[in-house]
């Protein structure tokens, strides 16, 4: 059976100091080992997140995918290194060192993975440039953040960005990060719980309603990690405003229902019924088998949303094994 998971990160087990790199800068990422098999990703003194080798070691990543029966896994940079918020220069010396990084992590692993690099956003030149040398080593295609401080996904040099990767043809995965932060969202995880869901359906949005995807080509191949978030949810009251407001129909060309067969989703929505809800709204050819491996949010086993709709006879075989592995290969540009 064909497993194709589209969303997973790695850390590399160790990289140069990034000021250093960078050419100035404070904290920027570092690496505390803890262990042979653990480390704490750290943000000056702060700690970010506690990872283990399944981050930096392909064997155990293999041993993983074997588990959950994964044939082949698009492994993405983690967002905390994207530095969005640092001079292009800088975040384009520290992209080259984790796209470097990240290629030779898997390059001897035969064709059970595929490589997203990452680019310095707030450039578009710069990205550009260093997604062309991403690909011609061995990169599939590119993660972005959702946004560059406040700037969206519509903002002129991203959507430059965008139609690059139409022409050349690097799939894009957009991974939310940069979450709002306060009082209210520093507990209970709901920076992640409630700020995800909502900066994607944001980016989602800021595409659709600006016009952008009526400029860009639509050989673009663009999705979006943890289900695009709130989107289908809230799809009706965005079409429903569209229709009856100013303030929100001057942007677009078309309603957004429109727009729906230029984005894809991944599956990383833990419950049947909101896997319903994306194949209702999307299509089940619209929708990539994901778990966000290795981090603690993500689906472990990997599709076990994918089996239990399946089971659940609404999921038809030929759209499970569509979600499985077909539309990510199609995705992906694979065989």
């Amino acid at each position: 059976m064909d497993k194709v998971d589209a969303h997973s990160h790695h850390v590399p087990h160790g990289w140069p100091e990034l000021a250093e790199v960078a050419g100035g800068g404070a904290d920027w990422p570092w690496l505390k080992p803890l262990t042979e098999r653990e480390a704490m990703i750290m943000v000056g003194s702060a700690e970010f997140r506690r990872i283990g080798d399944n981050c930096w070691s392909p064997e155990v990543r293999l041993s993983d995918m074997a588990r959950s029966g994964v044939t082949h896994q698009v492994v993405s940079p983690t967002p905390v290194f994207f530095g969005y918020d640092r001079p292009p220069e800088q975040a384009m010396r520290v992209a080259r060192v984790f796209n470097d990084l990240g290629r030779e992590m898997f390059a001897d692993a035969g064709e059970a993975f595929s490589t997203f690099c990452q680019v310095p956003l707030q450039d578009a030149d710069l990205a550009c440039a260093e997604l062309d040398r991403c690909l011609a080593n061995g990169h599939r295609g590119v993660e972005i953040g959702n946004h560059v401080g406040d700037r969206d996904l519509d903002d002129a040099g991203i959507v430059t960005f965008l139609q690059h990767c139409a022409e050349v043809g690097a799939p894009v995965f957009v991974h939310p990060w940069d979450m709002p932060n306060s009082p209210r969202l520093n507990r209970y995880m709901l920076q992640w719980l409630t700020g995800m869901p909502t900066e994607t359906h944001l980016s989602i949005l800021s595409l659709i309603l600006s016009g952008a995807f009526d400029r860009i080509d639509d050989r673009l191949r663009i999705a979006f990690a943890h289900g695009g978030g709130s989107f289908a949810f809230w799809l009706g009251r965005v079409e429903n405003a569209w229709q009856r407001s100013p303030n929100v129909n001057r942007g677009s060309e078309k309603p957004p229902s429109h727009y729906l067969d230029r984005i894809l989703v991944d599956s990383v929505v833990f419950d049947q019924r909101a896997l319903r809800l994306l194949v209702d709204t999307l299509g089940a050819d619209h929708v990539l088998l994901g778990s966000d491996h290795p981090y603690p949010l993500g689906e472990e086993p990997v599709g076990q949303v994918v089996e239990d709709a399946e089971a659940a006879d609404w999921l038809t075989a030929e759209q499970a094994a569509a979600i499985r592995g077909g539309n990510a290969r199609r995705y992906l540009g694979l065989a």
